[in-house]
């Protein structure tokens, strides 16, 4: 599988695309958890913004113009040098930089890092938790729902797996 990864990176976008959602989903599983690593962000947290954000969909468009499977706006995707926003490589790659990036600015809060993805940085910075737009509150308490059922699951299934061992 790790082949797949890396002869995708060779070839262009366009022919990369190619690949079916299973394959993208493996693929976009495969960068947030080697970013998330590498950038020293917990790989629950990046997944959850990716569920959030995307639902996976690797070139979502939002109506505001928000991109791809963390949804960078352009801007934000300039800011950070991601070219082609549809990309997967690129785009986690920029988005969790972009995550461990808010995280030094807000001393590793992870309730003010999701804010300030949701609504920038500036507003947040201002305002840290006293922010009282609903919309964002309910956006952090999405991504706290989704750490929590990615915690449950991976405790399940290593319950599972020492039952089966024993």
């Amino acid at each position: 599988m790790r082949c797949f990864f890396l002869l995708c990176c060779l070839m262009s976008a366009s022919a990369c695309s190619a690949g079916t959602a299973k394959e993208s989903r493996q693929e976009a599983e495969y960068y947030v958890a080697a970013y998330a690593r590498h950038y020293n962000m917990p790989v629950e947290f990046v997944r959850a913004v990716v569920e959030q954000e995307s639902g996976w969909k690797r070139c979502l468009i939002s109506s505001k113009g928000a991109v791809g499977l963390m949804q960078l706006m352009p801007a934000t995707a300039a800011r950070l040098k991601v070219s082609d926003r549809c990309d997967i490589r690129q785009n986690i790659s920029g988005g969790v930089r972009y995550l461990a990036w808010l995280s030094a600015k807000f001393h590793s809060d992870l309730r003010l890092v999701a804010a300030a993805y949701y609504v920038g940085e500036h507003a947040i910075a201002m305002r840290g938790l006293n922010y009282a737009n609903p919309d964002v509150m309910a956006y952090v308490a999405s991504i706290r729902e989704r750490i929590e059922r990615q915690r449950k699951l991976r405790s399940t299934n290593i319950q599972s797996a020492r039952g089966r061992t024993q």
